[in-house]
Parts: structure tokens; sequence; C-alpha cells
């Protein structure tokens, strides 16, 4: 699934870990891109303002596909609010048209690189951050482009608040094994499988097409699940 680019302190450009794909758009994600986006689209190049005025918990989907899981956890915890990041317009619009059809309003998008907002927020800010399926980035000279890294890890830790989960899912060995070396290093957060290693899957992550194909063909996929202790 691709994500957002993380901004690397390395005195050059950024290194990004998406490919920016943006595939085929069909009339309807246009239509509905055109007519709802820009109601519930959140501005990264201005000053944090909540949505809902501090009087919901919110959680943060980074890089969240066509939607599908993001859907059906807000279709199922309406009480709850919801901002999901993606860099790709098909994916945006695939999201929108199921918001549209199951009368789903308690989303917003990013339709932007998120990194760079991330850096602008105030501290302590969701409840939940989710990061499922990121891309892997296979090749050893590419891993300096995977999303999780020291730096990155970092800034999760500061937006989540006290006693906020992070929940992560991968179906590439070595990307999870970077994974848990990267979080349980991270000052702050604790890996709430009391061996330090790869959780169950969790009751609230809902599977996924894409997911359930990967099974199909054998691949296995590991859950990380944090918390914010200080």
């Amino acid at each position: 699934m691709p994500v957002m680019e993380e901004a690397l302190n390395t005195g050059q450009r950024p290194i990004r870990s998406f490919v920016l794909r943006q595939g085929r758009i069909t009339a309807a994600q246009r239509r509905v891109i055109q007519d709802a986006l820009p109601a519930l689209q959140i501005p990264t190049g201005e000053p944090w303002q909540d949505p809902w005025n501090g009087q919901r918990n919110i959680t943060l989907e980074i890089g969240f596909g066509n939607g599908e899981h993001l859907a059906a956890l807000a279709a199922a915890n309406p009480d709850q609010s919801f901002i999901g990041a993606e860099v790709h317009t098909p994916g945006v619009g695939s999201l929108l048209l199921q918001m549209e059809k199951a009368g789903i309003d308690n989303i917003r998008i990013i339709h932007d690189d998120v990194a760079a907002w991330m850096k602008t927020l105030p501290d302590a800010l969701f409840a939940h951050i989710i990061i499922q399926f990121p891309d892997p980035w296979p090749k050893t000279r590419q891993q300096k482009r995977r999303l999780i890294q020291a730096e990155f890890a970092n800034t999760l830790q500061r937006l989540l608040k006290t006693g906020g989960e992070l929940q992560l899912a991968t179906d590439w060995a070595d990307y999870a094994e970077q994974m848990l070396t990267v979080l349980n290093q991270t000052q702050g957060l604790i890996n709430t499988d009391s061996g330090n290693s790869f959780s169950e899957r969790p009751a609230n992550r809902i599977p996924t097409r894409f997911e359930r194909r990967g099974e199909k063909l054998g691949h296995s996929v590991y859950d990380l699940v944090y918390r914010r202790t200080i």
C-alpha cells in the first residue's frame, strides 16, 4: 500500500517512501473528488484546526490505499473521528465513493505528502495512528526509503496521546523485523506484546481484500502494536 514521504534530515532533497503512480481515475471517482473532496480535505499548508473542535478522539491512518479499511473502521465507530492520508488520487476517489454509499461523515482527508504536515502538528493529538502495508522497498539499496525509520518513529510517538496506540502491519518479514527494532528503541513507546515481539491482529483491524489475497498466496502478516507511555 502506498504511503507518504518521510523527509529525512539529510541536508539533501527529501527521500520519498512512495512512488507517485496515479493510475486510472474512473468517471465516478472524478465526480466525487470534484464534488465532495473540497469540503472534506484538510489543508496541509495552514495551522492545525480540529474539524471536530476537540470533542472527539481522532485516529490517523497513513497511506489508506483504496480506503477499504478506513471506511469500514469509520462506519463501525460513528462516535469517533478519522483522518486518512493518501497521495494517490484514485485511492482518494475510492474512499469518497465508499463514504458516499455508506453515508459516512466522520472522515477527513489529507491528499498530500503527510510527513511535513505532521511536523507542524501539536503534541498528543491522536488517540490512534494506523500504518498498514507500507511500501516495503525490498531491494537493499532502496531500504533507506522505508517509512519506518527512527526520525519518523519519534514523530509518531510525539503525536500520540499518552496511552494512545500505534498499529502497524506488513507482509514483508524483513521490514517487520526492521519495524520491530526501530520501534522497540523509540523512547516513549512500549510494545504491547509481553515478549517485545509481534502482536495478534488487533480486534479493530479489519482485513482487506489486499490482505486476504496475500494470505491466499501464503504471505504471513506481521502486526505490531505500541502504546505511548510518556
